[in-house]
C-alpha cells in the first residue's frame, strides 16, 4: 500500500480540444461538423471559422482535393475507414503542412458522420521527399552509367570493325612486298643482300601472320565465329608439314615432332596448321631458347585428337594461367610484351570452332604445355 504522500494526483482525462492530435467530424460531403483546438492551432483558424462554414476538401492543396474526390470518399464507401493517408493541408498564411489522416464512417442519428484524426508529419516527410530524391538521382546515375556503357561498346565495337577494315586493306601492300621480294630472289644479289633479304621476308611472314590474327580476332568478336571447313585429314602429316615451314621460319630453333597413335582425324587443316603456328611462335617468344621445343600429335582410342606443344622456360604465374586465352593477354604476363596477345586468344576459338578446348599448365620443373584436343567425328 502507498502512504497519503505517495498517493498519485487523480485528474481530469485531457478533452478532445486538448487532444495530442487533430480531430474532425464532417459529414459525407465533407463540410466540417467539429473540430478541436489542437487542430484549429495547427491550422491557425478559429473554431467558428471552420465548424459548418468550410469544407475539409478546402484546406487540402489542389491534389489533396482530387484524392479526396476520387479515393477518400469511395474508399470510405465501401471500407468504411481509411488510415496513413497523407495530404498537404493548407495554413491560414498560405503555408502548407504535411498531415497523416485516418478516417472512419459512423452513423449518428441517422445521418453519416466521417470521424478523422491527424497528425503533424514534418520529419516524415522530409524524410519521403530526401527518398525521392535519392531514388531520383539514383535513376539519373544508372541511365548516364547505361548511356556510357553503350557508348563504350559502340566505341569498342567500331574500334574491332576498324581493326578489321585496316587489317584487310594492309593485305594488298604486304603482297606485293612479298611479290616484290620473290623477284628480287631471282636476281643475283650480294651475301649481304641475301640477309637483308631474308629479314625482310620473315617480317613480310610475320606481318602476314599478325593481319590473320587480326582478321579472326574481328571476326570471332563481332562475327560470327572463326569458320572450319572439316575433312578426313591425317593429322600427324598436317603437324609435320606446319612444324616444317615453322622450321623456316625459325631456324635457330629447334622443334621436335612426337607422333603417337593413329593420326586420322576429322579437322581444318589450315585452321590446325594455323593453331599450331600460334602455339609454337608464343613458346619461341617465351621459352627457353637452348632448350627443344617438343610438338606431340595424337588421336586416342575414344576418337579424339590432340595437340600439345611443351617448352621449358620461366614459367606462367598460377594466377594467370585463366586469363591466357583472353584478348590483349601475353603468353608471360611477367615479362615484356612480344606481341599484341592475340594469338593463344585465336587458339582458343579455333579450338572452340571445332567443339574442342585447350588447356595450359606451367611450372619450373615440368615446363609449360598448351593442349588442344579435340573431338572425335566420323
Amino acid at each position: 500500500m502507498t502512504s497519503r504522500g505517495d498517493e498519485l494526483p487523480r485528474e481530469e482525462p485531457a478533452s478532445p480540444d486538448d487532444a495530442a492530435c487533430g480531430l474532425l467530424a464532417t459529414d459525407a460531403k465533407g463540410l466540417i461538423l467539429a473540430a478541436n483546438r489542437t487542430f484549429c492551432d495547427w491550422v491557425g483558424v478559429d473554431k467558428s471559422d471552420l465548424v459548418r462554414r468550410r469544407r475539409i476538401q478546402d484546406l487540402l492543396t489542389m491534389g489533396g482535393r482530387i484524392f479526396h474526390q476520387t479515393h477518400w470518399l469511395p474508399l470510405l464507401q465501401m471500407q468504411g475507414s481509411v488510415s496513413e493517408v497523407k495530404l498537404e493541408v493548407r495554413h491560414r498564411d498560405g503555408t502548407l503542412l504535411p498531415m497523416i489522416f485516418n478516417a472512419v464512417r459512423r452513423e449518428r442519428g441517422g445521418a453519416v458522420v466521417h470521424d478523422l484524426a491527424l497528425f503533424i508529419a514534418r520529419d516524415r516527410d522530409v524524410y519521403e521527399r530526401e527518398l525521392v530524391a535519392s531514388r531520383e538521382e539514383l535513376r539519373i546515375l544508372v541511365h548516364e552509367a547505361t548511356r556510357m556503357q553503350e557508348e563504350a561498346k559502340d566505341r569498342a565495337l567500331f574500334a574491332e570493325q576498324m581493326v578489321g577494315i585496316v587489317s584487310h586493306d594492309l593485305r594488298n601492300p604486304l603482297s606485293a612486298i612479298h611479290l616484290g621480294l620473290i623477284a628480287l630472289s631471282r636476281s643475283e644479289l650480294t651475301s649481304s643482300q641475301i640477309r637483308v633479304l631474308g629479314r625482310v621476308s620473315r617480317s613480310t611472314e610475320r606481318a602476314h601472320r599478325l593481319i590473320a590474327d587480326l582478321l579472326d580476332f574481328t571476326a570471332a568478336r563481332i562475327g560470327r565465329g572463326l569458320s572450319v571447313s572439316f575433312k578426313s585429314i591425317d593429322l600427324h602429316g598436317v603437324v609435320a608439314e606446319a612444324l616444317e615451314e615453322l622450321a623456316t621460319a625459325y631456324p635457330d630453333r629447334r622443334i621436335t615432332h612426337v607422333q603417337e597413335g593413329e593420326g586420322g582425324c576429322h579437322a581444318d587443316p589450315d585452321r590446325l596448321s594455323q593453331l599450331l603456328g600460334n602455339l609454337v611462335s608464343n613458346a619461341i617468344a617465351y621459352g627457353d631458347p637452348g632448350r627443344d621445343i617438343v610438338v606431340t600429335s595424337r588421336r586416342g582410342d575414344d576418337g579424339r585428337a590432340a595437340v600439345e606443344v611443351h617448352n621449358f622456360g620461366s614459367p606462367i604465374p598460377a594466377d594467370s594461367l585463366p586469363l591466357l586465352f583472353q584478348p590483349m593477354v601475353c603468353g608471360n604476363p611477367g615479362g615484356a610484351a612480344r606481341s599484341v596477345g592475340l594469338g593463344l586468344y585465336i587458339v582458343s576459338k579455333i579450338a572452340e570452332a571445332h567443339g574442342g578446348e585447350v588447356s595450359a599448365t606451367s611450372s619450373a620443373a615440368e615446363g609449360t604445355k598448351f593442349t588442344v584436343r579435340l573431338p572425335s567425328r566420323q
